[in-house]
């Protein structure tokens, strides 16, 4: 394809409004990342590209097209994040691409969350994709002009996310995951008071391949699901986990078969029974007392500092390839040999520690 005269391989694509006229190719708004592009009397938004030049890595097509559609208006008719809500529940849904969330889009779906949480709804859903989520934006990172202080504001904006599903104490919330998640999308989805996944799913709730301790508030979700040793043993292990062990380990409550949408409307429907479940008041008491008795043991400003000062050596420092390995994944280079310093990662020697404290509270 050729966008504002370059040519580019283009991915994410999704039909537009009916725009009569113009010239094919033209672009003409954009949302959220994405970009409006006329083709003859229609249009389609384009989520992501690739610029067709040695080197260039996929990213949203707003940001690798850059000063080129700086002055494109906005537009709505395309969004990643939508919010519903009917007999009593809510629903924050959001599809990013293969489910990587740079910061902006952690941001914006921070904002989402906090806006349901504060609706008069009883249940919150939270939706995600295709793909659930897999963490931080790796290819933006790559791209940014500085990519440790890009990769230090997007692991800040995600546990902004986190940290939304932890402390919605206002409604119970459930975690609706139809597609596949890692690292830092499975925590996320772990704050939840139930975690229903879809049959076929496959999780991967660890961080060493990629260099890093981790952050999502991982020591303190994780572990409070399945227990301290079960929680060093899924981060060390680094092994994949599908949807009937996630339910067996207790990372996931329930599994439910079927098709994305026949897996969305069951959860949706469980949701419901949920709002007007007699016992709900006592599990709502029950919500908030757990979470303001965690909060007395340790707070989660606590694990968050302790999660981010591991994190800011790896990003930083670079001490456990996170920059080699995060450039392999980007552009697809062949996997070497693991390093010597990750077959035991430091900062999971550290989270020993961190866990061993809370072990005798879970």
């Amino acid at each position: 394809a050729q966008l504002c005269d370059l040519p580019v391989r283009v991915f994410d694509v999704y039909r537009g409004p009916e725009l009569p006229g113009g010239v094919p190719g033209e672009v003409v708004a954009r949302r959220e990342g994405a970009v409006l592009v006329r083709t003859g009397d229609g249009s389609v938004w384009v989520g992501h590209l690739r610029l067709e030049r040695e080197g260039a890595v996929k990213l949203p097509a707003a940001m690798a097209l850059g000063e080129l559609v700086a002055s494109a208006p906005e537009r709505s008719g395309y969004s990643e994040i939508t919010y519903d809500r009917s007999d009593g529940v809510g629903v924050v849904s959001f599809d990013f691409y293969n489910g990587a969330m740079s910061t902006e889009q952690c941001r914006r779906l921070a904002a989402a969350l906090r806006y349901a949480a504060a609706q008069d709804t009883r249940v919150l859903v939270v939706r995600g994709g295709e793909v659930f989520s897999n963490g931080i934006h790796l290819n933006v990172i790559e791209a940014a002009r500085h990519p440790e202080l890009e990769s230090w504001m997007n692991i800040n904006a995600i546990n902004a996310v986190c940290r939304e599903v932890i402390g919605c104490t206002g409604q119970l919330v459930v975690t609706s995951m139809g597609g596949n998640a890692g690292a830092g999308g499975v925590m996320m989805g772990l704050g939840a008071d139930r975690v229903i996944v879809r049959e076929g799913v496959v999780l991967n709730p660890h961080y060493r391949t990629m260099g890093l301790f981790g952050s999502e508030f991982w020591t303190y979700v994780l572990p409070r699901r399945v227990g301290a040793e079960q929680a060093l043993r899924l981060t060390q292990e680094a092994l994949p986990i599908g949807a009937v062990e996630a339910v067996e380990l207790g990372l996931a409550d329930k599994m439910l078969a079927g098709s994305r949408l026949d897996f969305e409307r069951r959860v949706l429907e469980y949701a419901e029974r949920l709002a007007v479940d007699p016992g709900y008041d006592r599990l709502l008491a029950g919500r908030r007392a757990a979470r303001e008795a965690d909060e007395r043991r340790k707070p989660l400003d606590a694990f968050r500092a302790e999660e981010l000062a591991e994190m800011s050596r790896d990003m930083f420092d670079d001490q456990n390839g996170f920059r080699a390995a995060r450039r392999a994944f980007v552009h697809k280079l062949k996997a070497e040999a693991t390093p010597e310093h990750l077959a035991v990662h430091r900062g999971l020697s550290g989270a020993s520690s961190v866990l061993g404290a809370e072990a005798s509270h879970m």
